[in-house]
């Protein structure tokens, strides 16, 4: 098996510093490839790029474009993409137009360097998720996965069945 990661950004990314009283954000290296590459020592091919290091609030249509034109480049057929949980569904829907491909996005509620996160735990079922699904768009969270247009994000990273 083979996989190709791409990082488009989101909470999953984030770094927090606190200055004066208020929290700022960047985003740091990809939690997946810390996750992946220096934690879980994977068993099949990966790639890890970064498309993208964005909230996804500010993600645009534009966006959406550049991760899907990478997707259907992407020699793999098995991709799992880390992106911002608030407009996830959105990208899913335009990612929905590509044949023959397992795409899956995960992310988080809370940073991966937060030790509330839960991270590593959406990654984990993403990548078992990923040896299993046939072909089609899914959001995985909260240890579950959905097929992307049977979901819904009712709060901070959580999704339910619609």
């Amino acid at each position: 098996m083979k996989i190709k990661v791409f990082t488009a950004g989101g909470t999953i990314d984030k770094i927090y510093s606190e200055e004066k009283g208020t929290y700022n954000f960047s985003f740091g290296k990809p939690a997946i490839r810390e996750i992946v590459e220096e934690k879980v020592k994977l068993n099949f091919e990966h790639d890890v790029e970064r498309l993208l290091a964005k909230d996804s609030l500010e993600m645009t249509e534009e966006d959406r474009q550049l991760i899907k034109k990478a997707c259907e480049e992407a020699i793999a057929n098995k991709i799992l993409i880390t992106h911002g949980t608030d407009t996830m569904i959105e990208t899913a829907k335009v990612l929905s137009e590509i044949p023959d491909k397992v795409i899956i996005l995960t992310g988080a509620s809370q940073p991966y360097k937060f030790r509330e996160s839960d991270a590593e735990f959406n990654i984990g079922v993403a990548i078992g998720a990923l040896n299993v699904l046939d072909k089609g768009v899914y959001i995985v969270m909260n240890g579950r996965v959905y097929e992307w247009d049977k979901c819904q994000k009712i709060d901070s990273g959580h999704f339910v069945e619609k």
